[in-house]
């Protein structure tokens, strides 16, 4: 049975774009009132606006660089400030980079390790007793196929997002029983903006999905009354992780290292 998020309060990061724009709508669809977080105000506004004319719903942009270290701290003293407590919390916001890291800009990759790592696990520390105190909500940590190998060329990505899937499920099993469900999800390629920011590869990445496919995977797994702590999106990149995992390293390694090159 489809959850019913009436009466509650979703907050989803990097909502500007993508899988954001997705969560924030398919929550808000389901009566959630919405937080949304992401660097360009323009289009949290516009989407704010929609979502608010769509679906009756209180839509609040948040224009925030979550790529600043106190970015968790500054975002919740925002929320207290406005009155509003939230009782679900998707961790989407990140971004990836391609390249052998000897060759990687150092700023950009520390940033990128503070909005997908420290900025995502300070988020999840302020929130989560809030959440659990509710239990009528989600946390949701976007992951992804890459977490399931090391990623040659994009090696620093594929770690972080080892760390969401790790720490997504070890939060679900700590908080087991309180009525808050947790969930890593592990899309593959998805029709967003992360190749623009990355570059694009040829079909070795795979069929891509989209968007609102994932997202409607997402929502379907937190219907389930004993629903998994994580899961891959879509058929063929469920079966790719598997093998990923059953593999010898050194053959995931190799076969990754061909796939990303």
């Amino acid at each position: 049975m489809a959850m019913n998020y009436r009466g509650t309060t979703a907050l989803i990061t990097g909502a500007s774009a993508g899988l954001g724009v997705e969560f924030a709508s398919q929550f808000a669809a389901r009566g959630a009132d919405v937080v949304l977080v992401a660097r360009r105000e323009d289009r949290l506004r516009d989407l704010a606006g929609r979502l608010a004319r769509e679906h009756s719903v209180t839509a609040t942009p948040i224009p925030l660089d979550l790529a600043t270290p106190d970015a968790a701290t500054r975002l919740r003293e925002e929320l207290e400030g406005r009155g509003i407590r939230i009782q679900t919390l998707v961790n989407n916001a990140g971004f990836g980079m391609r390249g052998a890291l000897v060759d990687a800009d150092a700023a950009r990759t520390a940033e990128m390790v503070q909005v997908n790592v420290a900025t995502l696990t300070a988020l999840t520390r302020e929130f989560l007793p809030d959440l659990v105190a509710a239990g009528t909500g989600a946390l949701v940590g976007v992951a992804s196929t890459a977490a399931y190998q090391p990623c040659p060329n994009m090696a620093v990505y594929g770690a972080t997002k080892a760390f969401v899937l790790s720490l997504t499920e070890a939060i679900a099993y700590e908080t087991r029983g309180s009525g808050l469900r947790v969930l890593a999800v592990s899309p593959g390629a998805t029709r967003t903006e992360f190749f623009e920011v990355v570059g694009t590869w040829d079909a070795s990445v795979g069929r891509f999905e989209t968007s609102e496919q994932v997202v409607t995977r997402a929502l379907r797994e937190l219907d389930r009354p004993n629903g998994r702590a994580s899961f891959v999106s879509g058929r063929l990149n469920a079966v790719a992780s598997t093998l990923a995992r059953l593999m010898p390293r050194r053959l995931t390694l190799a076969a990754s290292g061909r796939v990303l090159q």
